[in-house]
């Protein structure tokens, strides 16, 4: 092979391991677009969802997040209290999907639709007072105050409910 053969398959490859690149980035768009119901933000505001966490959330889930006590167990109606949505909580546990269902729907709704019975849930749907870009805004201010390691386990959660189309 001569030094002309060899730079006439350069081309060819570059043209491969760039459409191969570009497939790459078009699959991972997909995969992160999640189901079409909750699509990607182009940028979420943590300070505008700051605000909106303490006009809406606060007041049950705590100005710092803390949950009300003892929300792991359901109170005298069954219903289980707000919990905590800072690294002592379980919210970190739930990829985004699921996280942005439960807020705009609301726990009862979100469960109906999961299939799960026999748990109580006093979260009210959003979906009739903020938009889904508040929404997503909320959640983003809520992941800010993680630790790194509950962010990319979440994010592991996020990644795996997507690829299961949910």
């Amino acid at each position: 092979m001569d030094q002309g053969d060899v730079m006439a398959g350069l081309p060819m490859k570059w043209v491969a391991v760039a459409g191969i690149a570009v497939l790459a980035v078009a699959g991972a768009t997909l995969v992160l677009s999640g189901n079409g119901d909750t699509p990607m933000p182009e940028a979420a505001d943590t300070a505008r969802g700051a605000v909106l966490y303490a006009e809406n959330c606060a007041s049950c889930h705590g100005a710092e997040l803390e949950g009300q006590p003892d929300w792991r167990s359901p109170g005298p109606d069954g219903v289980l209290p707000a919990p905590p949505h800072d690294r002592t909580g379980h919210t970190w546990h739930h990829g985004d999907g699921m996280l942005f269902d439960y807020t705009k729907l609301g726990g009862a709704e979100t469960l109906k639709r999961m299939g799960v019975t026999g748990v109580k849930s006093g979260m009210p749907g959003f979906g009739d007072s903020l938009t889904d870009a508040e929404i997503r805004d909320i959640l983003a201010f809520i992941k800010s105050t993680w630790p790194e390691r509950e962010r990319e386990l979440q994010r592991q959660r996020t990644l795996a409910e997507q690829m299961k189309g949910n």
